[in-house]
């Protein structure tokens, strides 16, 4: 009976001690971890990921510390008229720069539409040209975007290519005939790359201008864009000095209507073969828009074309979104900026180009 009565006595201490042990528990269980641990935690999950050395993580594997905003966005709002002016229509100018020309820089920022309304986008090459480009078109834009409020583009992107250029950078190397099916397929995918990247759901035109089109009217997007074309081009020339006098000459043989000799010709090439335009290897006789310039004719004179060249290219945003993009690879034997015109016509669009309507090309 003693044991008993002691047992009895016992037992609600030991309920106590049992119930506080309990909350303890309870309590270690919900309670968020401490920062200290989180550090810890987080020590031990990036023990895997690359030094300081190597690139860094991309920041879409860190989550937000805050609820990201939603943004709705009706497509059906999304206009490219005539007049992108007066309906506030976006334009994106996108850019491959392998060198960064000073005429270049202050070509683009003499075109008149409101920067507000401007957005830019560049990818330079995996080079030591490359390299020299982007820390020139760095302190371009710090003056530009830390000036006057007004004259601040809305959106400026930098791109770095994550391949290298299959071959040299001067004009002799880049034009020769043997090096166009995989150079232009490396700057199919640069120009892939900047788009997909920079393309975001409000903008209603993209004007892809090279780094080395130095000269155009101020009124060079509004003036293709009254067109109001899915794809139109301008005509490229070129400047040059002879004997003391400037002249000037046919620069892009991109821009062309197909013929039938360039037909029968694919037909007859392998899968992996392309036609290539400006060879005396390779005779197409195509109708060149650089050989139809009526110097006295209308700079609003348009032509069908089935091939385009990416000198200067207006495009309204839909047709990316569409789908179009810069083929990689032979696209009915065609690449990049002509492979583009040709998924266009598949999409069922037209591409059209201006004869009579000139920008000029640097002249190396």
């Amino acid at each position: 009976m003693g044991a008993s009565r002691s047992l009895q006595r016992s037992s609600p201490m030991r309920l106590l001690l049992a119930l506080v042990g309990l909350l303890a528990f309870l309590y270690y269980m919900i309670t968020p971890s401490s920062p200290s641990s989180s550090a810890s935690d987080s020590k031990t999950l990036n023990i895997n990921l690359p030094d300081a050395s190597q690139p860094t993580p991309t920041a879409a594997l860190v989550p937000p510390k805050t609820a990201p905003e939603i943004q709705n966005i009706s497509m059906n709002n999304l206009t490219a008229t005539a007049n992108p002016l007066k309906n506030q229509e976006k334009l994106l100018i996108l850019t491959p720069l392998a060198r960064f020309y000073d005429e270049y820089w202050q070509n683009l920022l003499n075109i008149n539409y409101p920067r507000n309304l401007i957005e830019l986008g560049f990818i330079t090459p995996k080079t030591h040209g490359g390299n020299l480009a982007t820390v020139k078109l760095q302190e371009a834009l710090r003056k530009v975007q830390n000036g006057s409020k007004k004259n601040r583009f809305a959106k400026v992107t930098i791109l770095r290519q994550d391949f290298s250029m299959p071959v040299g950078t001067s004009e002799k190397e880049r034009h020769a005939m043997k090096a166009q099916k995989e150079r232009r397929a490396s700057m199919a995918r640069a120009r892939n790359s900047l788009v997909f990247t920079t393309l975001n759901p409000t903008i209603a035109w993209v004007l892809w201008l090279d780094s080395d089109i130095v000269e155009t009217p101020p009124s060079l997007f509004t003036d293709l864009a009254k067109h109001d074309k899915p794809v139109i081009v301008p005509n490229c020339f070129q400047r040059y000095k002879e004997a003391g006098v400037w002249k000037e000459r046919p620069y892009d043989f991109n821009s062309w209507q197909d013929s039938e000799t360039a037909q029968n010709l694919g037909k007859k090439m392998k899968e992996d073969d392309i036609l290539l335009e400006g060879y005396a290897e390779m005779p197409t006789y195509r109708a060149l828009m650089a050989y139809q310039r009526d110097e006295k004719g209308d700079k609003r004179t348009e032509m069908q074309l089935d091939g385009v060249g990416g000198t200067a290219l207006l495009v309204k945003a839909e047709i990316h979104r569409d789908g179009a993009m810069f083929p990689t690879f032979p696209f009915y034997h065609l690449i990049e900026t002509e492979g583009f015109a040709k998924m266009v016509k598949r999409l069922g669009y037209q591409p059209f180009g201006l004869p009579n309507y000139l920008v000029y090309h640097y002249n190396e």
